[in-house]
């Protein structure tokens, strides 16, 4: 590629479920981004975004919306990262001598190609960009040190190496997508199907602002969020000979080298994470609207509890997802991105009955009553996370957190709501 770049017009999107399969058709259309279903797409089995993906009656052509994604439809800007994904992006792009505002969402798409999170692949890929990784082992101490040389605009920063890590992650620490053997002694490559005796694994590596000790203290959330009965994916702390280690998380939008289909409730209510757009009511009604299972919208009011008791601000709309089966099932997906956070203007991202700095144990419930869960059902799932996050230090101190920090997040979590 060079700064002659030529924006890409068309790109077909396919569902890889067992074997790839039409979905239709992306174009950009006087600086209007428009998607068409395949006429032999199974819509009625697989609807892979059913809230707003739609067309409307005498039209098969639907438009993106137009004030967000940058006109892309939600559940094809699930595919594409933010943050860290996007920084290692633009700073590609500059480096081939192109201008990131060159490229349209398409573009990005094509640069993913079949290498994204979920089971959605976009074909043609940018062949300059969409490079092949291999399955050698990487270092994570690598990974790490090579982060942070991009964080501080070095120009030494390895972008090939990072962007074949790195696949395309949400969120803005740093990570890498990798293959983790099973009785965890080797570490490769992560973002194509894996050799057997692997699993597909997420890393994730600190910020400028991070503490060494942040991916412990994401590991003892991750502890007592589990004893809250929060259901959460296998999580552990990946060893580092420069420190304390590396968060790890199992991947649940592969089954082995099987892809399931993964949509934000950003994506799937265009509700922009980067602003207080939706509450929790509105979550736990598109809950149980999408997955019509009463034990779904129970466990997502397990997580409002918990992110309330637990000081986990940063709730915001990328961080809950939903995952479609091979069958077309919609259901709640694991918890993610759970971890002690102030939030933006110290206050919940998603709001609770309307308060988002200093929820009541009468604002939970008044969401609880909303979506059907009884009186009984509130104070069980109250009591149990009250019960866990009272041992936040049993759990810090099981996983090294320093004193000072332990003692700081305490200090935090005592002042009940």
């Amino acid at each position: 590629m060079s700064s002659k770049f030529e924006p890409i017009r068309l790109l077909t999107v396919k569902l890889d479920l067992d074997a790839p399969i039409r979905v239709g058709r992306l174009a950009y259309v006087e600086r209007k981004i428009v998607f068409e279903f395949d006429p032999d797409f199974p819509i009625d089995t697989f609807d892979i975004s059913p809230f707003l993906l739609h067309s409307t009656p005498g039209s098969s052509i639907i438009e993106g919306p137009e004030k967000h994604f940058e006109g892309l439809h939600g559940v094809f800007n699930d595919s594409l990262p933010d943050g860290w994904g996007r920084l290692l992006m633009d700073r590609k792009l500059r480096d081939l001598g192109i201008r990131p505002s060159q490229l349209t969402p398409l573009d990005r798409l094509a640069w993913i190609g079949s290498k994204g999170m979920g089971a959605l692949c976009y074909h043609p890929e940018h062949s300059d960009l969409a490079k092949n990784s291999n399955q050698a082992q990487i270092d994570l101490d690598e990974i790490a040190e090579a982060s942070r040389i991009v964080l501080e605009d070095s120009p030494e920063a390895v972008f090939d190496y990072l962007l074949q890590v790195g696949g395309s992650p949400a969120g803005a620490r740093p990570k890498a997508l990798i293959g983790l053997a099973s009785d965890g002694s080797s570490i490769i490559h992560g973002e194509e199907n894996l050799p057997e005796r692997y699993e597909h694994w997420l890393v994730k590596f600190g910020t400028q602002n991070d503490t060494p000790e942040t991916g412990l203290i994401e590991q003892a959330y991750a502890d007592m969020a589990r004893v809250a009965g929060v259901i959460m994916p296998d999580t552990k702390i990946l060893p580092s000979n420069n420190g304390p280690g590396y968060f790890g998380i199992k991947r649940f939008d592969r089954e082995g080298n099987r892809r399931i289909h993964m949509h934000t409730i950003c994506g799937l209510l265009h509700a922009d994470f980067r602003l207080p757009s939706i509450g929790y009511e509105e979550l736990l009604k598109a809950t149980q609207a999408l997955t019509r299972q009463q034990p779904d919208v129970e466990q997502m009011f397990t997580r409002m509890v918990f992110n309330v008791y637990a000081h986990n601000r940063d709730d915001h709309t990328k961080n809950h997802s939903f995952l479609m089966d091979h069958k077309g099932e919609w259901r709640l997906s694991p918890a993610y991105d759970v971890m002690f956070s102030d939030g933006p203007g110290g206050e919940h991202t998603l709001d609770i009955a309307g308060e988002g700095n200093a929820p009541t144990l009468a604002d939970i419930q008044k969401v609880g009553t909303a979506v059907g869960i009884s009186k009984s059902t509130m104070a069980k799932c109250v009591d149990m996370v009250i019960s866990s996050v009272d041992r936040w230090s049993e759990f810090a101190n099981k996983n090294r957190v320093p004193r000072k920090q332990v003692n700081e997040i305490a200090s935090v979590l005592s002042s009940r709501p």
